[in-house]
Formats: C-alpha cells, structure tokens, sequence
C-alpha cells in the first residue's frame, strides 16, 4: 500500500510461492518446504509482535493447521500469505486468551523487518531501524495502527488482504496502517540529529500494543 491506499505491488518472490504452494498441494514436499522458506520469516516476525517468545510454538501450530488444510487453499502466493496469516493469528489469539493476556509487541527479527519492496516515504521509514529501535516505535503504536503495520510491513500484505485477516474493512485497516507508518516516520524525523524530542502517546490515546495486560 502506498499513500492514498494504492495497492501494494507484488512480492518479487509471490509468483514463485504460488507455483510452490500448486505443487505443495498435489503432494509435492519439496515445494511444501520452499513455500515454508517463503512465508516463515513474516510470519513469524508477525506472531513476535502479539504473542512474543511464544511465537515459535505458535507458529508450529499455525504450520500444523496449514499443512492439514492446505487442499482448501484456492489463490496465488499473495492469498497464500494472506491465508496463512489469518491462521497464524486465530491461532496467537487462542494461546493469548489461553493466557489471559492482550497482544504485546515483542522482539521483531531483523530480516523480517525489511521491506517488500518500493513503496511509500512512510514505508521505507523503517528500513534503517535496528530491531530494539523498531520494537520501541511499534509497540507505542494504538493497537490497530501496530497489528495493521505489522501485517503491512512484516509479513507484506496489501490493504484488502490485511482487512481479512483482521476481519475489519479494507478502508479501515489501510488508515491504521498510514496512520500508524506517519506516527513512525514523525517520531524518526524527530529523533534525527537536529530534530526535536519524539513525541510520545498520551494519555487519551488508544491502548497501544505494548500494553500486554
């Protein structure tokens, strides 16, 4: 998505992923392991930022429930990322409310923090942060405007793919996710040599993703 909520382009690797993911589901292992290659990273990147150090674990379990239902799957490798985030997060919110806590930003990986591809001025505003920096910012995010940059950023979906993982309206989640990115590329302009204090959440702000309780 770049600015007024024109669609993301294409992941380089996404035409690859679908041919895995077509291979993967007449029987294919081979192809099943290199769509796992594909999709692992921003994937778990994402389950880092709900459910933190629990994010392997639920992973696996996201992978277990892939594997089993991967005959249903109908799209390309853009659905497929799509799709397995969707399950990757019902499965963070069962271990969540299992736990009884609220989504938490956690540690992001580094890889899983690079971009796409070319996309707005707010999107490449993340490039340069180190993991601790990126964790910092994210976290003190309102909540949809986290969880919405986290599916934009980390595991690379478009605006339309993002609302149905989250189960909200494309409009909606492409707001929180420029919303949340300008939040990001302000406190990054602020904190560069020359700039001014970042400016912090107040307190009339929505809970952030920080907030685990």
């Amino acid at each position: 998505m770049g600015q007024g909520g024109e669609p993301r382009r294409p992941q380089p690797r996404d035409g690859e992923l679908g041919a895995a993911v077509a291979r993967a589901q007449d029987g294919d292992e081979t192809a099943f392991a290199v769509a796992y290659r594909i999709v692992q990273p921003g994937l778990l990147g994402y389950l880092r930022g709900l459910v933190g150090e629990d994010a392997e674990d639920v992973a696996s379990d996201a992978w277990l429930e892939i594997a089993r239902d991967l005959g249903r799957f109908r799209g390309d490798g853009a659905g497929f990322r799509g799709w397995t985030a969707t399950i990757a997060r019902h499965r963070a919110l069962d271990h969540l409310r299992r736990q009884r806590v609220r989504p938490r930003a956690a540690q992001l990986e580094q890889d899983a923090l690079e971009l796409p591809g070319r996309h707005s001025t707010h999107d490449q505003a993340l490039e340069s942060l180190s993991t601790a920096r990126a964790l910092e910012l994210v976290r003190a995010l309102p909540r949809d405007q986290a969880e919405a940059v986290l599916l934009r950023v980390v595991v690379g979906l478009d605006g339309p793919a993002a609302a149905r993982v989250l189960g909200k309206r494309p409009g909606a989640v492409r707001t929180a996710a420029y919303r949340g990115l300008r939040r990001l590329a302000r406190q990054l302009g602020a904190q560069a040599p020359g700039g001014d204090s970042a400016e912090g959440v107040t307190d009339g702000d929505p809970p952030t993703l920080g907030e685990s309780r």
